[in-house]
């Protein structure tokens, strides 16, 4: 396999990964345009964000005349106790006449803001017509909030759904060099727990943050109905609330976005650990694994700690804020009672709208954390989407039957630009012929293969089937006509025969045996418990490496493609089974262009092309005969493996 730009490492030596523990949290490169085109993603539900605005308003102006018209019945039940304890007969003027008379001013004004009559108590009708309305009130605002928290649920799900959807999408459209150069825990914790906590963080603070400035909006307004003079006292903590939040979400954002890359990296460890968990045994490295994820949980946690207790802070800021906005309200509210200018009913209602206030003012603060925990987030998985993506592919066309000529014309490919591989190749191969190609690790043999798949697309040059330049066809349409078995198999997990039935798209169980008879499967699926309906897990762990090669070959003897591309695909087999392959894939050959890699020189004695690769270029091509006649490079790559051969037997 030619080497390509590797995943950059989850840990690294000691020493770099205690500078990345240390090094200063990073910040988010965009906060205001990613917080933009995050609720971007809620515009195609624009319909139903107004009806969520709708139930919020009319909900918020339900619970704000909620505490004034509560009021009015805290002033009968105080004009009811104020009129039992003054005289009957006496009318409620001379009753402060009388009180100014006595020099008791204070009580006096007191009793004019009341509307008592003297020597009568509680007006009970009254009050319970007050109170049924404000249960009528409270009622109709609680089922304006269901309402609101229903809809509201179903666009961020509906905006999330898309999301995922666009994530998903984006991958399929990403080339392969993208994967080469990321960690796949890393992009997996972008399509999910970066996604799952964008819904979080939309779910709790859309609906929240929208009914929270209705509500700071509709409270201030009657704030002010009642009174300008208490209103303003209770403004004047505005100003350090949000002071004091600004100051505090500075400080704790870098840490939301530490928490989320650490959270990519600690998944990119435990999925490269868990698939490779083999080979950590087999060396012995579970403690230098251990130590490696203790060092990114650790930072994780670290991360994670100081992110949410920064932004902890905000809500018992928020409440002192708000306990000091109380004791000045009911202070000098108290005085505006006793000086007659307000009733109590009035100051009853401003100090329950002073808290209201105050809440949502908390509630925008607390919030905060959520917000920048969400962005952060939002701003990975932007990112996932705005990668470079691999080139569109044009209109599909109507193709007629592949024959399988293909032509390199002068082709030139480079993994990086500064490190040319494949400079100036040129090949032509006939339809039904068999190329193998040989040479050392590194020459470009896997790369050509991938070149003609275009999981790469040429940097010079081009590639032709049947005289059609691949890179003017779409690339489904393209790899319909190619099989391809690779030295690395990959099962899914399911069952032997819907793992054969992969490689066709309605295959029935006739044509799945003829495949596994072909490719030898059938003997040892037969041997199994449950036969073909054998549940094999994703890892393949319940049958042989050597039998999930021959289940992967099955499944390209199902597909019946024009072309076939072995990668090593008889590299895990014994050789009596290779004896076995090698004849069946003889008589899958046959009128088909193939393309054999291969490592072990005899298995390709027959192929009518031997292609020698150096460097990315071919040093030599005919004949098995003819090459070793020539006494060149590949007679002597032969004669190492026979020399090597000679002396595994002695």
């Amino acid at each position: 396999m030619t080497e390509r730009p590797q995943p950059r490492p989850v840990g690294g030596p000691p020493a770099a990964r205690m500078m990345m523990a240390g090094g200063p949290p990073e910040k988010l490169e965009d906060f205001k345009g990613s917080t933009k085109r995050l609720l971007g993603l809620l515009r195609p539900q624009r319909a139903l964000v107004g009806l969520v605005l709708l139930f919020g308003v009319a909900g918020v102006t339900l619970s704000v005349l909620g505490p004034y018209i509560l009021g009015k019945a805290t002033d009968v039940i105080f004009a009811g106790v104020v009129g039992r304890m003054l005289p009957a007969g006496v009318s409620k003027a001379d009753a402060v006449a009388g009180l100014r008379a006595e020099g008791n001013d204070t009580l006096a004004d007191l009793l004019s803001s009341v509307e008592a009559v003297p020597g009568q108590g509680i007006d009970f009708d009254r009050l319970m017509r007050i109170l049924a309305w404000v249960a009528l009130i409270y009622v109709f605002a609680w089922v304006f909030g269901v309402f609101q928290g229903r809809i509201t649920a179903r666009v961020v799900q509906t905006a999330v759904f898309d999301l995922r959807n666009q994530v998903e999408e984006k991958l399929a459209r990403l080339p392969l060099s993208y994967f080469d150069k990321q960690a796949r825990g890393e992009v997996l914790s972008r399509a999910t727990n970066d996604t799952d906590n964008i819904a979080q963080t939309l779910q709790q603070t859309f609906a929240q943050m929208v009914t929270a400035i209705l509500m700071i909006v509709g409270v201030l307004g009657m704030m002010f109905w009642i009174s300008p003079l208490l209103a303003l006292i209770a403004l004047i903590t505005v100003p350090l609330s949000i002071w004091l939040t600004t100051v505090i979400g500075k400080r704790s954002q870098p840490q939301f976005v530490a928490q989320w890359k650490t959270t990519g990296r600690l998944n990119g460890h435990i999925e490269e650990m868990f698939t490779g968990h083999s080979l950590v045994k087999v060396f012995g490295r579970q403690h230098e694994a251990a130590e490696t994820f203790r060092e990114h949980n650790d930072r994780l946690y670290a991360s994670s700690f100081r992110a949410q207790f920064i932004s902890g802070l905000i809500q018992p800021a928020m409440m002192f804020i708000s306990n000091v906005n109380y004791v000045l309200v009911a202070v000098v509210g108290g005085l505006r009672v006793a000086s007659g200018t307000l009733t109590l009913g009035e100051v009853q209602a401003f100090i329950q709208y002073s808290r209201q206030f105050s809440q949502p003012l908390t509630q925008v603060a607390s919030m905060a954390n959520l917000v920048q925990s969400g962005v952060a987030s939002a701003e990975r998985v932007f990112a996932l989407l705005d990668a470079e993506e691999q080139s569109p592919d044009p209109a599909p066309a109507d193709m007629p039957r592949v024959q399988g000529r293909i032509t390199f014309e002068n082709v030139s490919f480079r993994y990086l630009p500064d490190k040319p591989l494949i400079e100036d190749l040129s090949l032509t191969v006939e339809p039904g012929q068999t190329v193998a190609i040989v040479g050392p690790t590194g020459a470009g043999k896997t790369t050509l293969v991938n070149l003609l798949m275009r999981f790469y697309d040429v940097t010079g040059g081009r590639i032709t089937l049947d005289g059609v330049d691949i890179a003017t066809m779409p690339r489904a349409q393209l790899r319909e006509q190619i099989g391809m078995v690779l030295q690395d198999t990959w099962l899914f997990g399911g069952s032997i025969e819907d793992n054969i039935g992969y490689g066709a798209d309605e295959p029935d169980p006739a044509s799945v045996r003829v495949a596994a008879e072909a490719a030898h499967v059938d003997g040892f699926a037969r041997t199994l418990p449950d036969g073909y309906a054998t549940v094999i897990d994703e890892e393949g762990s319940n049958v042989s490496a050597g039998q999930k090669q021959l289940i992967t070959i099955a499944r390209a003897f199902l597909a019946e493609p024009s072309i076939l591309i072995l990668d090593e695909a008889t590299s895990s087999v014994d050789t009596r089974t290779e004896v076995l392959i090698q004849r069946a894939m003889a008589t899958l050959r046959t009128g088909r262009t193939s393309f054999v890699i291969a490592h072990r020189l005899s298995t390709i004695r027959d192929a009518d092309v031997i292609l020698v690769m150096e460097n990315g270029t071919i040093v030599e091509q005919g004949t098995h005969d003819a090459l070793i006649a020539a006494d060149g490079a590949y007679a002597r790559l032969y004669s190492a493996q026979f020399a090597q051969a000679v002396t595994e037997v002695d």
